[in-house]
C-alpha cells in the first residue's frame, strides 16, 4: 500500500507514532521529486510514501502484485481501464504500473523483485482493503477477469458487499456505496491496519487524535472485528481493526458512515 502526502516528514511522524513504523529514503523516478519513503516494522516493509503532486489529493492506494506489468497494461486497457503511468522500473523494487479501473478508482499494479517481502497479518501492519465503488458489477467483472477472482456476495438485500477470492481464499472486498455517502463521492480504497488486541481499537483512535489526526467514525463492532475510521493530519483516510473483538452476524459490511463527510 502507498500514501501520497503533501508533507512526508509530518506523515512519517504520524505513522511512526501510531504504528511504530520506521522509514528509509529510496530513489524513485516515478515520483514528483524522485524520492520515496519506505516504511517498515520489525524489519519488514509495510507501506510506502511519496510527496503528492500539486494537483493530486492525498490518500492511500492499494498495490496489487502482478507477474508482468507490460502484459497487465494491455489487459487493463482491453478491459476498459486506463493506464496513467508506466510501466516504470523502480531501482531495487521491480516495476510499477499506475491505472484507473473502469469506474475511475486509482490502482497500482506492481511486479515486485524476487526478494521482496511484505508484512501482513500482524499488529501495526496491513489487514485488508475494501474497494468502495459506484458500480459493483463493473468492478467485479474487471478485477475477476484480470486476476481470476471468484466473486462471493456476502451482503444483504439492501447492502451490496462482496468478497473477492483467489483459490478459495479472500483477497479483497468491494462495497457499492449507499445513501450514507454524499452524492458524487469518488470511488476509493479503504485500507485496514491491524491493531494489537492489548491496545485495542479505541486506544488507537485516541492516540491518532493526540498525534494530530482525526477520528472520522468512532469505534464500532463488526463480525470481522472492532473498527474505527481515522484520518492522518492531511486528511488521508484509513481504518484500524482489532480482529479479536467480533460480533455474531451474517454481514460485516463496508463502512456505512461517509469517511469523506465534513
Amino acid at each position: 500500500m502507498e500514501l501520497a502526502s503533501p508533507d512526508i516528514a509530518e506523515a512519517e511522524a504520524f505513522y511512526n507514532g501510531l504504528f511504530g513504523w520506521s522509514f528509509e529514503l529510496k530513489r524513485d523516478p516515478a515520483t514528483s521529486d524522485g524520492r520515496y519513503s519506505l516504511g517498515s516494522y520489525g524489519g519488514f516493509a509495510v507501506a510506502g510514501m511519496y510527496r503528492a503532486a500539486a494537483s493530486q489529493p492525498p490518500g492511500w492506494t492499494v498495490h496489487l502484485s502482478v507477474h508482468n506489468t507490460a502484459g497487465t497494461a494491455e489487459w487493463v486497457e482491453h478491459l476498459g481501464g486506463v493506464v496513467t503511468l508506466g510501466p516504470v522500473e523502480i531501482p531495487g523494487r521491480g516495476n510499477i504500473l499506475h491505472a484507473l479501473d473502469p469506474t475511475g478508482t486509482p490502482i497500482v499494479f506492481w511486479q515486485p523483485g524476487p526478494s521482496w517481502e511484505f508484512a501482513t497479518g500482524a499488529p501495526n501492519t496491513f489487514s485488508g482493503a475494501d474497494l468502495n465503488t459506484t458500480d459493483g458489477a463493473v468492478v467485479d467483472q474487471f478485477y475477476s477477469r484480470l486476476f481470476n477472482y471468484n466473486v462471493h456476495h456476502i451482503g444483504s438485500e439492501t447492502i451490496d458487499y462482496a468478497e473477492w477470492r483467489l483459490d478459495h481464499q479472500p483477497v479483497l472486498y468491494r462495497y457499492v456505496m449507499g445513501p450514507e455517502y454524499r452524492e458524487g463521492t469518488p470511488a476509493h480504497w479503504m485500507i485496514y491496519f491491524q491493531v494489537d488486541p492489548a491496545r485495542g481499537t479505541d486506544a488507537a483512535a485516541g492516540h491518532a487524535l493526540m498525534l494530530g489526526g482525526t477520528v472520522v467514525v468512532q469505534p464500532y463492532d463488526t463480525p470481522f472485528g472492532r473498527v474505527a475510521v481515522l484520518a492522518d493530519p492531511h486528511g488521508s483516510v484509513f481504518s484500524v481493526i482489532d480482529h479479536t473483538q467480533v460480533i455474531d452476524a451474517q454481514y460485516a459490511g463496508a463502512e456505512v458512515d461517509d469517511p469523506y463527510d465534513d
